[in-house]
């Protein structure tokens, strides 16, 4: 259902539920010149972005070292491990491709219902070393769609530097789209804060799940 401008639903989002908020979700919700702005070494600083309105929050994780701890963050991301964080989810199998829309199914707390946010993915980017001492990196960037209560970008990221250590990192910008956002944005904050931490915490679970088979 549509409640207030927003993707709802009393249990956990069926593929209908998910699907029909997509086919009714317009197009990009934030600046069509900051499309892109989430990408490692993208040209506009967080200083820029902070300075139109828009909160950058960047967390990195060291989750290993070496090209098979690499290989399996990279998969872990192109199965959506990274949010599958019980209160937040995407449908598993959903194409890593650019022009991909789906959604963000999240729960706030027990006595609200879902919220489906949708989005689609700007970018895929994978950069192979330059040289053999080089490091690589596996990005994938969605943008917020109108439907979603912030507008901005999103980037999540795995990346083997030139020590062979891999770092899983999460880059976003965001400001309120909606005035439930903007009437709690401290509060939004601190949970886009958790929520990079959380993503985190799932990408080394999976990778320590995979060590025991």
């Amino acid at each position: 259902m549509v409640w207030g401008g927003l993707f709802l639903s009393l249990g956990r989002p069926t593929q209908e539920q998910q699907k029909s908020c997509i086919a009714e979700a317009g197009g990009f919700n934030y600046d069509a010149d900051l499309c892109g702005a989430a990408r490692p070494n993208s040209e506009t600083s967080d200083k820029a972005i902070m300075e139109r309105g828009f909160f950058v929050n960047r967390s990195r994780v060291l989750i290993g070292s070496g090209a098979d701890t690499f290989v399996q963050a990279k998969s872990a991301l192109l199965s959506w491990r990274h949010l599958s964080l019980g209160w937040a989810t995407v449908e598993p199998e959903t194409a890593v491709k650019e022009g991909t829309r789906f959604c963000i199914c999240y729960k706030e707390v027990i006595p609200f219902p879902w919220v489906m946010l949708p989005l689609q993915i700007a970018y895929v980017m994978h950069n192979k070393p330059m040289s053999k001492g080089g490091g690589s990196m596996f990005a994938l960037g969605s943008g917020t769609l109108q439907g979603h209560v912030l507008g901005g970008e999103e980037r999540f990221s795995v990346e083997v530097d030139e020590e062979g250590r891999v770092w899983y990192e999460v880059v976003s910008l965001s400001k309120p789209a909606h005035i439930l956002a903007t009437l709690c944005y401290p509060y939004v904050q601190l949970r886009q804060k958790h929520f990079a931490r959380q993503s985190g915490q799932a990408i080394r679970r999976h990778l320590s799940t995979d060590k025991q088979k």
